[in-house]
């Protein structure tokens, strides 16, 4: 199977907030975030193994800022890892203020994905062709995150025996 480089998935969305997306106040709901991270890091996760892929986990989401009706929401998500059937999925969101044009980091989150096939059972995925530097260190910390996954599901099936 031939590699793929992480560009070749990446994805960049922007996605401007309306009234429909918040509480009264003008907050935008945390879910509404989580939705559109799970469909681009999803999208991401498509275009590497170009089958069926579904969210496995979802690492932590922090909110570092709001997000309020008008804000122009962008969300810049990366392949850092491809396992044998799985991926990992880094996912940046900003939120931009059109009237005055700042930019904050609004939240990052780590999603993973399992490719599927035709009937449902994990597929196979492209390696990851890691080239910079920036790869290297994000690849480097995907194998951390899923190293720290697997050893949590471990302990928790131990536990059950």
């Amino acid at each position: 199977m031939q590699g793929k480089r992480s560009g070749e998935s990446s994805v960049i969305t922007s996605i401007l907030m309306v009234p429909e997306d918040a509480n009264p106040a003008g907050n935008v709901h945390g879910g509404v975030i989580m939705k559109h991270i799970d469909e681009t890091a999803g999208v991401v996760a498509f275009r590497h193994c170009r089958t069926n892929a579904v969210t496995a986990s979802i690492d932590s989401i922090v909110f570092h800022y709001p997000v309020f009706i008008g804000n122009l929401l962008t969300l810049k998500a990366n392949l850092n890892l491809a396992a044998r059937t799985s991926m990992e999925v880094g996912v940046r969101v900003e939120s931009e203020d059109l009237l005055t044009g700042e930019v904050r980091h609004t939240a990052s989150a780590y999603l993973t994905f399992v490719s599927l096939d035709e009937q449902g059972h994990p597929k196979e995925v492209p390696p990851l062709l890691i080239e910079t530097e920036a790869e290297k260190r994000r690849n480097r910390q995907a194998l951390e995150r899923r190293k720290a996954r697997l050893d949590e599901r471990n302990k928790h099936r131990e536990e059950k025996h």
